[in-house]
């Protein structure tokens, strides 16, 4: 009997993409055969960069990893997505209690509509464990901003965000 592909699925705005989330992605293309990252959109929410620059931001700080694919999806639930892409996995990342509470609410209920679909939880180290797009996007603006939000991005986000 031949043995399923491991396909995993990360999603999330991605607005912008931090070291926290390429930790997250480093995790999933060494524990899957393949990794999707897939920018979820949701027409309710304000976005800092459009769909298009955020899809480009991705794919080039991503383009070592022979692995991964980058993708987008709106207008559904992640385990739907997931479920099109025929993942066995939906990787997900819990950097506190109240990430915790959500991500636990959000699996089983993922679980009730697909329980095929195995939900993975990784933990970031200390040292990015604060690191999200709103904390940095609530970085820019003082003085000195640039070399304050420079380590908690990639290089190709950081050069969007010095030239937006």
């Amino acid at each position: 009997m031949q043995k399923k592909k491991r396909l995993g699925v990360y999603a999330g705005s991605f607005d912008p993409l931090t070291i926290g989330h390429l930790w997250m992605i480093e995790q999933g293309v060494s524990l899957f055969d393949e990794l999707i990252v897939g920018i979820g959109v949701n027409p309710d929410k304000r976005y800092t960069f459009p769909l298009e620059d955020r899809l480009a931001m991705l794919k080039e700080s991503l383009a070592e990893f022979p692995n991964l694919s980058v993708t987008s999806f709106s207008n559904r639930y992640l385990i739907d997505y997931a479920k099109s892409m025929d993942a066995t996995h939906i990787l997900r990342g819990i950097r506190s209690e109240s990430d915790y509470e959500y991500e636990r609410t959000m699996r089983n209920i993922n679980g009730d509509v697909d329980p095929n679909i195995c939900t993975l939880f990784l933990m970031p180290p200390r040292d990015i464990a604060e690191v999200s797009s709103s904390m940095v996007k609530g970085l820019v603006g003082p003085e000195g901003w640039q070399h304050v939000v420079r380590k908690y991005l990639p290089a190709p986000v950081y050069s969007r965000f010095l030239n937006q």
